[in-house]
């Protein structure tokens, strides 16, 4: 069992036959069928003109960035969200991209007064604001498509456009109910991953305008992403949006069945239970040391989770409500030995 992340899904035997049957040629030359399917197809899913497909989000968020914003140039962005603190700082370094951060609110956005004071005039002293990056969902909370909305108005005011990380979209659909389309609306630029909620097991997609996508598409060459018979891996995900799309709500009955448990078990401790919104619990413990007690107990189990204060669990795919049930039952053995 392994709740670290829902990146660790495997491929389904039914997605691993689709793979082998998928229809391949030449990526690069744009030879690969099963690719320039699953690009038209996601481009439609999210309403947009074009789509390019990449290996990670990583990578097409990184593609994302540079396609928007040349040398110098400055993106807005929270200080907590993906694009900034978890990709290496790819932008700065390949792009010479600047990052204006702002503190994340505790609803996962940026404060819109707080956006427009950090918005650069037109003067050489500084870098020319070019765009601003948003996520949803963020730590596992969906943003308002109300919030985003204002965002663009704002965008717009000045200039600037948005792109999404939705590495988490389909979560998001299947908490607020909205198409893909709709929820990409206020975006230039989305970048959609599948290796996630959706179980496949490599591949993320960036949509936007099809001139965009062909800068993009240079950007991904130029960075050593140009894939060859990758139709296979685009078999897979077509084979997770025609099966695994409705499945995404029932992570999220899991998450909301764990917190709620956990949240009784723990009403006497000094351990804080989130509640969940998609398919992420957040528990905060009193200590470093407790976590990595706990991780080791559950690692003696063949549970994998991770050791930081704020302990993240997520249920993807591979997690049934009976894993579940038996990492609650070694949870509350662990926090009476630690009584005892």
């Amino acid at each position: 069992m392994d709740l670290r992340s829902d990146t660790v899904t495997q491929p389904t035997s039914a997605m691993r036959d689709a793979m082998i049957r998928a229809d391949v040629g030449d990526d690069v030359y744009g030879e690969d069928a099963t690719i320039n399917a699953l690009e038209q197809r996601v481009a439609q899913w999210l309403g947009k003109e074009d789509a390019l497909f990449c290996s990670s989000g990583t990578q097409s968020n990184l593609l994302g960035l540079l396609s928007h914003c040349r040398n110098g140039e400055e993106y807005i962005v929270g200080q907590e969200y993906h694009t900034y603190r978890y990709e290496a700082g790819g932008a700065a370094v390949l792009g010479g991209i600047v990052p204006q951060t702002i503190e994340v609110e505790a609803d996962g956005t940026l404060s819109l007064d707080t956006i427009a004071e950090r918005i650069k005039p037109n003067d050489p002293h500084f870098p020319i604001t070019r765009l601003l990056a948003f996520e949803n969902t963020h730590a596992g909370q969906v943003i308002a498509q109300d919030y985003f909305d204002q965002a663009r108005t704002l965008a717009e005011q000045h200039g600037l456009n948005m792109h999404l990380d939705g590495a988490r979209l389909v979560n998001a659909m299947a908490a607020t109910q909205l198409t893909a389309t709709e929820l990409a609306a206020p975006f230039d630029s989305v970048s959609v991953c599948c290796s996630k909620g959706l179980g496949a097991p490599v591949g993320s997609l960036l949509v936007g305008s099809a001139d965009y996508i062909a800068r993009a598409r240079r950007w991904r060459k130029m960075v050593g992403g140009g894939m060859r018979q990758a139709g296979i891996l685009a078999a897979a995900i077509d084979y997770a949006l025609d099966h695994h799309l409705e499945r995404i709500q029932d992570d999220h009955d899991n998450a909301q069945w764990l917190a709620t448990t956990l949240k009784t078990i723990c009403a006497d401790t000094n351990i804080v239970v989130s509640n969940a919104r998609t398919n992420m619990v957040y528990l905060t413990l009193p200590s470093l040391e407790l976590a990595q007690s706990l991780k080791h107990f559950m690692e003696q189990h063949h549970i994998k989770i991770g050791a930081a204060k704020k302990l993240r669990l997520v249920t993807h795919l591979d997690i049934s409500r009976d894993n579940l049930e038996r990492f609650v039952v070694l949870f509350e053995d662990f926090l009476k030995r630690k009584r005892s």
